[in-house]
């Protein structure tokens, strides 16, 4: 079994069990934990310098978010990758941030616009050099502007719900070793066409770009997780 990663909290500002929530997150979004690592509150304990009790209560919220699973006699893991949860959940990340899109070229101002144009730029940028977190980073961060400045009171609590399995499949997919050496180019002509659908105030055009960007994703870690043997097991 892999080492536990050394994971770091500021200790300020947010809640302490906050902090410990969002360390243990990331590190499962970014990879450092993968699909099927066994999770132990001791090992994290020490890495993170708090208590049992907020390691426990931290795997307890991220159980309930669908990025750990606790296995009578072994305890928390984390989840792994299903073709059937994948087809299901990103059909429905297309439909919703497929609206958030719409909504966005109707109603964003100019602010959201010069951020949302940013945002591309630097994912774009990154993809084009090979700079595989940077990309994620850029790619995350355009997601969450599309979503924010498209004015919706239900869309962002609806994504919410996604948002941790969404990123953690992102960065497998954008990590994975065995990538289509194509897919690179595939996101970047996606949020091109995404961006120009908005910035043209083309509602039809920037929901229909965004769904068809989130099928390419799904269909790219399709790919690549049937040819990952441990996951086999999962497949249905």
């Amino acid at each position: 079994m892999p080492a536990t990663p050394l994971l770091e909290i500021a200790k300020h500002a947010a809640p302490l069990r906050q902090q410990v929530e969002h360390a243990i997150r990331e590190a499962i979004i970014k990879g450092q934990f993968r699909p099927g690592q066994r999770l132990t509150e001791r090992e994290l304990t020490l890495s993170l310098g708090v208590s049992r009790t907020l390691v426990r209560e931290a795997l307890r919220q991220l159980e309930s978010e669908g990025l750990i699973t606790v296995i009578p006699n072994r305890g928390p893991i984390v989840r792994e990758l299903s073709t059937d949860e994948i087809e299901d959940l990103y059909a429905i990340r297309a439909v919703l941030e497929g609206l958030a899109a719409r909504s966005f070229a109707e109603k964003a101002d100019a602010k959201n616009l010069h951020l949302l144009d940013q945002a591309a730029t630097e994912a774009i940028k990154a993809y084009e050099i090979g700079d595989a977190v940077g990309a994620l980073e850029g790619k995350n961060r355009f997601y969450d502007l599309l979503v924010s400045g498209s004015r919706s009171p239900s869309l962002p609590a609806m994504l919410a719900t996604l948002q941790s399995r969404i990123r953690q499949w992102r960065a497998i997919g954008m990590t994975h070793p065995q990538r289509s050496s194509t897919r690179p180019q595939e996101a970047i002509d996606g949020l091109k066409t995404i961006w120009s659908a908005i910035r043209n105030r083309d509602a039809a055009a920037a929901e229909a770009a965004t769904r068809d960007e989130a099928r390419r994703g799904a269909a790219e870690l399709m790919r690549l997780l049937a040819q990952t043997p441990e996951n086999v097991s999962a497949r249905r």
